[in-house]
């Protein structure tokens, strides 16, 4: 077997607020809407955003979602100007990686991270 990519799905409790937070927030692109149900991509990433009215339910606000880039302030900087909340600014971390946390509408988390440079 071959992958060739994967989708999140965020349950929102709002299809229409949480696609205007990713699309003009975010920077993501709108790929489809099928119902209450609709995908967003940014690159090889893509979320799939799911309202109160589609099927496979679970409880609004519980995702999580960890994505790998290259300009962690750079983005930090323009989406925070753009409304999006960080837990923190971005800082190195023991693990190895330079990231933040932004919650979007529902409460979803969405980490931007990248490997933090070698300590000399």
């Amino acid at each position: 077997m071959q992958t060739h990519g994967s989708a999140t799905t965020f349950h929102v409790s709002d299809v229409e607020a949480a696609l205007r937070f990713y699309t003009e927030v975010l920077g993501f692109a709108e790929r489809f809407r099928f119902g209450d149900y609709a995908g967003v991509e940014h690159g090889s990433v893509q979320i799939h955003l799911s309202g109160p009215a589609a099927t496979n339910k679970r409880q609004t606000g519980q995702g999580g979602l960890y994505i790998f880039c290259d300009d962690v302030d750079g983005y930090h900087a323009e989406i925070t100007a753009k409304g999006a909340r960080a837990q923190a600014p971005p800082r190195d971390y023991e693990y190895g990686m330079r990231d933040f946390v932004i919650e979007d509408p529902d409460g979803n988390l969405v980490a931007f991270g990248k490997e933090s440079d070698p300590k000399t």
